[in-house]
């Protein structure tokens, strides 16, 4: 049964239904290219009795159960799609989830994974104690997260490897001599023989570091009038410096995660490098959408050297609420804190799930038989 609109939502609904989003005809910045446009009627139905979105991994992500939805018509529409990439938005002056239909071209698009650190998953990198700023800062949440790149990142990354023209990682740091030969990037291409002896030179680099900080402070000394003031300055709740965390353990080569399979054409980027050499390469592979993933969704998926602030600027971008992760202090759970995050970068962000993309049957039958 659909429920019945207020009249304020009805003459909301009819004013949005007359509305064109018109994009003005041959306006660009003297320094950019003249681009084709088209008008996109921006029409939006209700939809009845919605199913909840993000429900496929409930214990990551706690599925969103909005009920005021409306669909509108397919915004991205490349000529010879092959990706279908149904997602949504929430618009407070629509007063509700807008979801919009796409088809996008496979090999115009990219999957980029935010920060998925190797820690404390039997590579050599482990949480110092006691426990600083690493990853989800303790082993129990470190394994949460590592379950979730191995049940939903990288299920998502073999279904669609052989199709998208691009699969990045972003971790922190440069390139080092290391992570040189462990993984492809922008400049470089390792051999097997490379690979190997990358994967040699890290467990020992990783197993001979001390992972052990300065104990907890036993006593504070505190003023009379402003004790909580001097109790958080001397014993804050997140602390990345060498008193926890020891001097040298963020030069340490970071590794990806073992759960997600970082097959030898998959690139790897480097937060200090900067986002202009992504874009760029991105760019030169013609790359013009994106499906964003990784970890924490509320600080590095938006805004390191991949995450949406930047890439959002030179292309589309589609962030996966269920391929991401948010922090998720003083809660045995990522889930509330994840659908939370997620949901306020819907204000400007396009959102998807895994179960939303899908690739052309089809052409995979085509492409099969070829």
């Amino acid at each position: 049964m659909t429920r019945p609109c207020s009249v304020a939502t009805a003459l909301l609904l009819a004013t949005v239904a007359a509305t064109r989003l018109l994009v003005p005809h041959g306006v660009q910045a003297a320094d950019e290219p003249a681009v084709a446009t088209r008008t996109y009627e921006n029409r939006l139905t209700p939809i009845a009795n919605p199913a909840p979105i993000l429900g496929d991994h409930p214990e990551y992500v706690e599925p969103i159960r909005e009920t005021a939805r409306f669909e509108a018509p397919t915004l991205v529409d490349d000529p010879g799609a092959d990706l279908s990439v149904r997602a949504w938005r929430f618009s407070y002056n629509a007063r509700g989830i807008i979801e919009i239909p796409n088809r996008l071209r496979a090999d115009r698009t990219a999957i980029v994974v935010v920060h998925p650190w190797g820690i404390d998953d039997g590579q050599g990198w482990i949480t110092p104690q006691p426990a600083g700023a690493a990853f989800q800062c303790t082993p129990a949440k470190n394994a949460i997260v590592l379950d979730h790149g191995k049940e939903v990142i990288d299920p998502l990354l073999r279904a669609l490897r052989l199709r998208v023209k691009s699969i990045v990682y972003s971790l922190p740091g440069t390139e080092d001599p290391i992570r040189r030969k462990l993984y492809r990037s922008v400049r470089t291409r390792p051999t097997e023989t490379d690979r190997e002896q990358g994967a040699v030179e890290l467990s020992a680099r990783l197993a001979s570091f001390r992972y052990e900080g300065s104990p907890l402070p036993a006593a504070l000394t505190v003023s009379t009038e402003t004790p909580v003031r001097d109790y958080f300055k001397q014993f804050r709740g997140l602390d990345a410096g060498p008193k926890y965390d020891p001097e040298g353990f963020w030069k340490l080569p970071i590794p990806v995660m073992r759960t997600i399979a970082v097959a030898p054409e998959d690139v790897v980027v480097y937060d200090a490098e900067g986002y202009e050499l992504l874009k760029t390469h991105l760019q030169e592979q013609g790359v013009r959408h994106v499906l964003l993933a990784g970890y924490n969704t509320d600080m590095c998926v938006c805004s390191t050297t991949a995450g949406y602030e930047n890439l959002r600027k030179d292309f589309d971008v589609f962030l996966v609420g269920d391929a991401t992760i948010a922090t998720f202090p003083a809660h045995p759970t990522p889930r509330f804190a994840t659908t939370a995050a997620v949901c306020f970068a819907a204000l400007d962000l396009l959102i998807t799930q895994g179960s939303w993309i899908r690739l052309d049957e089809k052409r995979e039958l085509s492409s099969a038989k070829d």
